[in-house]
């Protein structure tokens, strides 16, 4: 991979390059978007850049703005096992990181680098650390070891402490304007709209679209276990100490629970944005202010529903979407939600 692999957050590489060829790295980052996955490369990316053996240099600089991709160290980031390059992910029940966690990435990060010029430490889901967790990491976040740099990566940019943000160097990864949905995702709100439309909002027609929304979820998380499982280390180190198989056990688990909520959210985000379609119609705005025009079924049943109602919906998946933040379990708030839905 290289950062050319990266066109849609361009701006954001150019910033990070710029930096890079003036030697004016910050000690701290905060990177932010809508795809964790892609943070984590691009995280993965800036540290090969740091570390490469035998990285391209730069014409008009002289310095190495991106990696070779094939010395080893390369080759040992992107297998996870590089001895100066940490990374903290959300631990698997709780999802918070803790600040043990915390605890033992500062006693990494302190310590001399075994085999780079940098060392590298990456929070995953920098949202989850807890007030007692970031209390403990501000001073090496202000004050971190020379030739050292720590990234912070979130999807979620509001959820973090203002203590941990403030002290960080903020870049957008997220993209410009509202969320782009996939062909897939656009085909099953249509058939979720032309649900609600023929079914005039009966008891058992919601239980249908709850039914239709679990089983797409499920299918979301199955999808995600098998592709995250594939990239752990589990599978390929299965002689590995049973200390680090546990360890690795839970991180797959806590990755695999993040990336479903990330990608909950945009299924709902989804929904969110056809009742926004719904409310507008209700107010009698055009077609030009719709995010999904071409959907006959949102004509339909705003027929069905005055304004007030079509806002209240906003309102519920809103609530809904909160409350799955919490521990509540999620086919009783999704059902709550949906029942509570005027359609």
């Amino acid at each position: 991979m290289s950062f050319k692999n990266y066109p849609q957050y361009a701006q954001g590489v150019e910033l990070l390059q710029r930096s890079l060829a003036r030697g004016r790295l910050a000690h701290g980052y905060l990177f932010f978007g809508s795809e964790l996955e892609d943070l984590e490369g691009l995280s993965r990316q800036l540290a090969k850049t740091l570390n490469c053996q035998t990285p391209p240099l730069s014409g008009d600089h002289g310095v190495a703005l991106d990696c070779c991709d094939t010395c080893p160290s390369c080759r040992k980031i992107d297998d996870g096992n590089h001895a100066d390059v940490h990374w903290v992910r959300p631990e698997s029940k709780s999802r918070i990181i803790s600040v043990e966690q915390m605890r033992d990435l500062m006693q990494q990060i302190y310590l001399k680098p075994t085999e780079a010029k940098w060392k590298l430490a990456v929070v995953v889901g920098t949202d989850r650390l807890n007030m007692q967790s970031a209390n403990a990491f501000l001073k090496t976040l202000e004050e971190p070891p020379s030739r050292s740099v720590i990234i912070m990566a979130t999807t979620e940019p509001e959820r973090v402490l203002e203590t941990i943000e403030s002290r960080c160097l903020r870049l957008n990864f997220g993209g410009h304007g509202a969320k782009r949905f996939d062909a897939a995702q656009l085909e099953w709100l249509r058939k979720f709209a032309a649900l609600v439309a023929m079914e005039e909002g009966s008891l058992l027609a919601r239980y249908r679209l709850l039914g239709m929304l679990l089983e797409q979820l499920a299918l979301v998380r199955e999808v995600i276990d098998q592709t995250l499982s594939a990239r752990s280390p589990l599978e390929r180190y299965a002689d590995a100490e049973k200390d680090l198989r546990e360890k690795w056990q839970d991180e797959l688990k806590a990755a695999v629970e993040s990336e479903y909520r990330r990608l909950r959210n945009d299924w709902l985000g989804l929904v969110q944005w056809w009742l926004r379609d719904l409310w507008l119609l209700t107010l009698g705005s055009g077609g030009d202010l719709l995010s999904f025009p071409e959907l006959e079924a949102t004509r339909t049943v705003s027929a069905r529903v005055n304004s007030a109602e079509a806002l209240a919906n906003l309102r519920v998946i809103e609530q809904t979407q909160r409350l799955l933040h919490t521990n509540v379990q999620e086919s009783l708030a999704l059902e709550v939600g949906l029942l509570k839905l005027k359609f």
